[in-house]
């Protein structure tokens, strides 16, 4: 099975992967987008001046929303 890879992920590609996985953006501040979801215990905060999104920020919200790299592909493509 092919590794998929977390690179070269576009922001509004992002955005829409933390929308179909229930997250919502609730403000931006200094340039810094912050989502959350119910029953997390963290928000998801990114930057909004960097596009593609860095691959780490990206493992960053696979961990905090518990899923893993074929959930975000999954997700993605939704």
């Amino acid at each position: 099975m092919e590794t998929q890879n977390l690179s070269n992920i576009l922001l509004s590609e992002y955005r829409k992967f933390l929308q179909n996985a229930g997250c919502s953006h609730y403000k931006t501040n200094s340039g810094h987008e912050h989502w959350r979801k119910e029953g997390l215990t963290r928000p998801i905060t990114f930057q909004t001046h960097i596009d593609p999104v860095p691959e780490f920020i990206i493992q960053n919200a696979l961990r905090t929303l518990g899923l893993t790299k074929k959930d975000f592909h999954d997700l993605l493509n939704k």
